[in-house]
């Protein structure tokens, strides 16, 4: 068992994409705790497959190295801001933090997020700025305004003075100054660590005391806990107390809270990380961070005492509000079956109530629909990677258009916020202007990043961003960067203008034809191309006016003597645009769905036949 005196608990942050993943692979194979020549994949962290894909990590992961004698406890955080609430949970388990910052970009908006919590809970942070090889990379300038943002955020004396790293997590070097030492190895990174961040301050003699700050599940032990050792140790199969709290008036948070849930139980399993893994102990310790089972429920910021300690409790930890919400829906689209597993609405809350065991920012309400249920999450990032690992798993199933979740106080309403920075070429910003404030952003501030690039801050509403993602990147020929924080709820901005153009929508199900996709084309832009399969009510293209156009997709050419059917060998259609999930969510209007299957993204008409929608238009009218 290793000294408390000798733990290091710190957690990386930073924006999405600043190398935190990349900086923990050469801290591995620096420490050396992969054996000698051991294939390592890239961003060993990422275990998840949808994490490798997109590159970004979705979920707080847990790691530890040994270093002469420290063992350093280091957990790689979420950077996308929809994922931002279990970065403040997990910086409740830890002593200090290693911020990285881009030496191109410089501090951005998520950086500001991560560190205004970090120096909120007292914790100093050790400065590390990250990238300094690439090109255009200035490490002062970087320094300098991560220097003003810690003074605009507040920081005490003693967080000011922070030690100060350059390097590249890439190829796995830091330094304290760049050009004294030379550009390899980490040796000053694990120096800092050992001398800047603190030990944790413990009592091992005093009664055991631990908070939860993450979850796992497990199918044979169920839920298992995680988070620091607060004090005294704990041995498998003894007695301790599970206590659940919550605020007694949320809006004051840090007043007084109150125990809802009690419960007498036993360590069952006990677990600590070494290197990637979680090893299983007879014995956890304060000053360790630690995985527990046994408790039949275990939620976040749960207290685990011993009984001696019966009736103490620690404060709630915060849980993300949901920002927006949708509808999970059961498929009862033609063609439900043929490429996946159909799931009823029994199996598909089953589903989402296993998805809440981990996933605590997640909200399901049945609220009576015979079809499907509500499902709230903190953004569309979040809610699209559920889906995503949903229809992975085989599973088929509608989800309905994103909508946000409103408030009413004091009469008026109030919807959520977001802090949306955009980094875009200068010829390209006339048209970022015009479609935001359409959107009904509010320009904050504008700067010339001396690099080709303005940098733009707006404050919007989170439903002007619906569906903006991917028409940006079209506007911007894919060369802009835009980046959101949640900035809270503000008063209600008024109506957004909806989408400007109609759906294209099949009459008949059937095989597309090139012959009719190429007399289509004209009519708009084709989301499939000849030979796929369509339905009644599918959504087969983007009309080029405004309003829905019926139209046959399936159509074939008639033969005659006069006409040759081999003169389709001539068809020049257009390339189609292919939806993505992500893309297909934002496009759609508010009685349509898309149809998620393991093989295909479709989009559709909530009533597929054409007659029903003209008699509910009528009725509507």
């Amino acid at each position: 068992m290793v000294q408390a005196e000798k733990i290091r608990n710190l957690a990386i942050i930073a924006h999405i994409d600043h190398g935190k993943t990349t900086l923990i692979d050469s801290i591995f194979k620096a420490a050396q705790i992969f054996r000698k020549g051991a294939h390592i994949e890239e961003r060993v962290m990422d275990s998840n497959e949808l994490e490798r894909e997109r590159g970004i990590t979705i979920r707080a992961k847990h790691c530890t190295v040994e270093w002469n004698g420290y063992l350093i406890n280091i957990i790689d955080t979420p950077g996308h801001a929809d994922f931002s609430g279990e970065v403040e949970r997990v910086l409740s388990t830890v002593d200090s933090v290693l911020l990285l910052v881009d030496a191109n970009e410089g501090p951005m908006p998520q950086t500001r997020y991560v560190l205004m919590r970090a120096l909120a809970m007292g914790l100093r942070p050790i400065v590390f700025i990250n990238k300094v090889d690439r090109p255009h990379a200035n490490p002062m300038s970087a320094l300098n305004q991560t220097f003003d943002l810690f003074i605009e955020l507040g920081a005490a004396e003693e967080q000011l003075d922070f030690p100060v790293l350059y390097g590249s997590g890439l190829d796995g070097w830091a330094v304290r100054d760049l050009n004294k030492y030379a550009h390899e190895g980490m040796k000053h990174l694990f120096e800092t660590i050992a001398e800047y961040v603190p030990a944790p301050k413990v009592n091992l003699h005093a009664p055991f005391l631990m908070q939860v700050s993450t979850l796992a599940w497990n199918e044979y032990t169920g839920r298992i806990g995680c988070g620091k050792v607060l004090q005294g140790t704990l041995r498998k199969g003894e007695n301790f107390i599970r206590y659940s709290t919550k605020w007694k008036k949320p809006n004051l948070r840090g007043e007084e809270w109150e125990i809802c849930d009690e419960e007498q139980t036993r360590s069952v399993k006990m677990w600590v990380t070494r290197g990637l893994e979680r090893q299983e102990v007879e014995e956890i310790s304060a000053g360790d961070i630690v995985w527990i089972s046994g408790p039949q429920e275990i939620n976040i910021g749960d207290t685990f005492c011993s009984p001696e300690l019966e009736g103490k409790t620690l404060p709630p930890l915060a849980i993300e509000e949901p920002t927006v919400s949708m509808f999970f829906l059961v498929n009862t689209g033609p063609f439900s079956g043929q490429e996946g597993q159909p799931i009823t609405l029994r199996q598909l809350k089953a589903r989402l109530e296993r998805e809440k065991h981990v996933n605590v920012a997640l909200r399901v309400e049945d609220i009576g629909r015979p079809d499907g249920v509500k499902v709230s999450g903190r953004g569309e990032l979040h809610l699209s990677i559920l889906i995503e690992e949903m229809r992975r798993e085989g599973l088929e199933f509608c989800v309905s258009k994103p909508e946000v979740i409103t408030r009413e106080e004091d009469g008026r309403t109030f919807e959520p916020m977001e802090d949306l920075t955009i980094d875009v070429p200068e010829e390209y910003q006339g048209v970022v202007f015009e479609k935001l404030s359409r959107r009904k952003a509010r320009l904050v501030s504008m700067d010339n990043t001396q690099t080709g690039l303005v940098r733009l801050s707006f404050q919007i509403p989170t439903r002007g961003l619906i569906g903006y993602r991917g028409e940006f990147l079209t506007d911007t020929r894919g060369l802009g960067i835009m980046n959101t924080v949640f900035a809270g709820y503000g008063p209600w901005v008024g109506t957004i203008s909806p989408r400007n153009r109609g759906s294209l929508v099949s009459l008949d199900t059937g095989e597309a034809t090139s012959y009719q996709l190429e007399n289509l084309q004209e009519r708009g832009t084709l989301f499939i191309e000849p030979g796929e399969l369509v339905y009644e009510g599918m959504i087969v293209g983007e009309n080029s006016r405004p309003g829905d156009m019926p139209c046959n997709p399936t159509k074939k050419k008639q033969a005659t003597n006069h006409r040759s059917a081999t003169k389709d060998l001539t068809t020049k259609l257009d390339v189609p645009r292919k939806m993505s999930l992500e893309k297909a969510m934002e496009w759609i209007a508010e009685e349509e769905l898309v149809e998620v299957t393991p093989q295909s993204v479709r989009m559709r008409k909530a009533v597929l036949d054409y007659q029903e929608r003209r008699k509910s238009t009528k009725k509507a009218s």
